[in-house]
């Protein structure tokens, strides 16, 4: 059975897809992997290109639910 996430009714979690993990719209496509192809190559095209099930909305929610798992907390830098 899959679930959604309060305010991203495109992000969905089933434990059979991916072991659970935050998915698209119940694909076998994790936000993770979404996340990783935008940062090596942030163009939207390119990557609905590569999966052409991808709708302009899921890219936005990925983002959006990405963002909105990083809290405000300061993290004391280190010296390297």
């Amino acid at each position: 059975m899959a679930w959604t996430f309060a305010g991203f009714d495109r992000i969905t979690s089933d434990p059979d897809i991916l072991g659970g993990k935050p998915c698209v719209r119940g694909m076998r496509l994790s936000v993770q992997r979404v996340l990783q192809v935008l940062a090596e190559n942030p163009s939207w095209e390119e990557l609905r290109a590569d999966y052409p099930d991808l709708e302009p909305d899921d890219i936005r929610q990925v983002l959006a639910f990405a963002a909105s798992q990083v809290d405000d907390e300061v993290l004391p830098l280190e010296a390297s």
